[in-house]
């Protein structure tokens, strides 16, 4: 465990300075390079003067909120993983995280050895990603006329123009766009983007397709590309 660890670096935003040592504690002897701040201006100071694997956010914060931490983040990064400690349980809460960007989502009080699991899970996805992006000769661009994905570069443009999609976004669409035709439930679409259980989040699918229809289809009203298949969930047109 300690070798996928090395050299990840961490930075946690949190102000219950207790649980946060408790919480740098634990993440050290897993291995992780840990620091630690307890308020959202310095969680967005820290987070721009330095090249982290992963945020710890909390959502309650003194000055700056966590969600304001997070759009800060996100208008620059796209892609460092961020995963949200709250003590809110709220759905409407948890949804709001996601979609602004947050990767995953822990309510207090949880367990040390469930956070660095989640914590060791988000990383592996990003070493795949990046893994797969390094094998670009093997990587087989997806041409659809006008829309382009370039796997390998993690890459979309539309009608030439890149496109700033936020890591989920860009997950989505190239789920649904491997597999031209195929219908995908809301809740496949959760396992594999999101990797998350609970059935409460299905209505952050509806507002990720609503966000990438609008920075894809030229009528987002009308979409040629990402279809709704009533009842059940989407499927990428395959008449391209």
């Amino acid at each position: 465990m300690l070798a996928e660890s090395r050299s990840k670096r961490i930075l946690i935003v949190e102000d219950d300075h207790d649980l946060c040592e408790v919480v740098t504690l634990h993440l050290q002897g897993e291995g992780f390079e840990v620091v630690a701040v307890h308020s959202g201006k310095e969680g967005v100071k820290t987070f721009t003067q330095g090249r982290w694997n992963l945020v710890l956010l909390d959502w309650m914060l003194p000055g700056i909120s966590g969600m304001d931490v997070l759009r800060e983040i996100r208008r620059t990064d796209r892609h460092t993983p961020v995963l949200m400690l709250t003590a809110r349980g709220e759905e409407t809460d948890k949804v709001l995280g996601l979609e602004l960007g947050c990767d995953d989502y822990m309510t207090k009080p949880f367990s040390l050895r469930e956070l660095a699991a989640r914590i060791k899970v988000l990383l592996r996805r990003i070493e795949l990603a990046r893994n797969i992006a390094e094998g670009s000769e093997k990587d087989q661009i997806l041409d659809f006329g006008s829309l382009r994905i370039d796997p390998a570069k993690r890459k979309v443009t539309l009608e030439g123009t890149p496109l700033q999609l936020t890591l989920k976004e860009y997950d989505l669409l190239v789920t649904l766009a491997a597999k031209p035709g195929r219908t995908f439930s809301r809740r496949q679409l959760l396992d594999q983007v999101w990797d998350l259980d609970a059935d409460v989040y299905e209505h952050t699918v509806n507002s990720h397709v609503n966000r990438l229809r609008s920075k894809i289809e030229q009528n987002p009203n009308r979409p040629r590309f990402i279809l709704t298949v009533w009842g059940i969930g989407y499927r990428f047109s395959d008449e391209f």
